[in-house]
């Protein structure tokens, strides 16, 4: 007893346009055909297809799998590689899924890099948006270094900067940057990347630049941003020759 197409396809729980591709590429034979002229297919027919289907379901690509069939060290190499790039995918989804979980469990991880996520709930908004902008600039050395400087305990003055209202006074504003400025200093030597975040980037001058400037435009207010450039200013005066 013979089958017609779909027939065998039925039995291979594939589909007709599939067989047909099958023999357009040459993976499986066409058969024999009747005297009316309809193909007759047979067993051993529907083995070559279920192999080809449990090829394919494994993830082999079609034209590897003459190659995969053979059983010799090219077969097998063909299968080490698929083994090896289905490895990396589990890796990923698992990854995929802590970050996930990480994010179920707590909301405000979803606006820091993955390294960061215990520290998401301890940062002020503006900090965690600026870690965002900042994964796109900085190196992973340079943002490990990042991390390590946020897991300190955040100081009062700190503290007081982030809490900092868009209408402070100028008296504010001065007194905040001249307690502020050893602080940053101290950051700085203990983090040296601080001082020159171009250094420290994957990206050209000009576009770490405009990250930077506009994510503190964007992050933090006027009195925030004014505090800010007092403090470059002093620690500018600080560095001048004969200070």
């Amino acid at each position: 007893m013979a089958w017609s197409t779909s027939q065998l396809a039925e039995l291979a729980g594939t589909t007709l346009k599939t067989v047909r591709h099958y023999h357009r590429v040459g993976l499986l034979d066409e058969p024999e055909r009747a005297a009316n002229g309809y193909k007759r297919y047979g067993i051993h027919h529907l083995v070559r297809l279920l192999r080809i289907r449990r090829l394919v379901d494994l993830g082999v690509p079609l034209p590897d799998i003459p190659s995969a069939e053979t059983g010799d060290e090219s077969g097998k190499q063909t299968l080490r590689a698929l083994d090896a790039e289905l490895a990396a995918s589990i890796e990923r989804q698992q990854r995929m899924r802590r970050e996930l979980a990480a994010i179920l469990d707590n909301r405000a991880s979803i606006d820091v890099p993955a390294p960061f996520k215990e520290l998401a709930d301890d940062l002020p908004e503006a900090q965690r948006s600026l870690l965002v902008a900042y994964s796109s600039i900085l190196t992973p050395s340079a943002m490990a270094a990042l991390e390590e400087q946020l897991s300190a305990p955040r100081s009062a003055v700190g503290a007081e900067f982030e809490a900092l209202p868009s209408d402070a006074t100028e008296d504010v504003r001065l007194r905040l940057a001249q307690r502020l400025a050893p602080e940053v200093r101290k950051q700085q030597r203990d983090h040296p990347f601080l001082r020159d975040l171009e250094a420290s980037s994957r990206r050209g001058a000009a576009v770490t630049q405009s990250v930077v400037a506009q994510a503190l435009a964007e992050f933090y207010n006027e009195a925030q941003l004014d505090v800010l450039r007092r403090v470059h200013a002093l620690l500018s005066q600080d560095d001048a020759p004969g200070t």
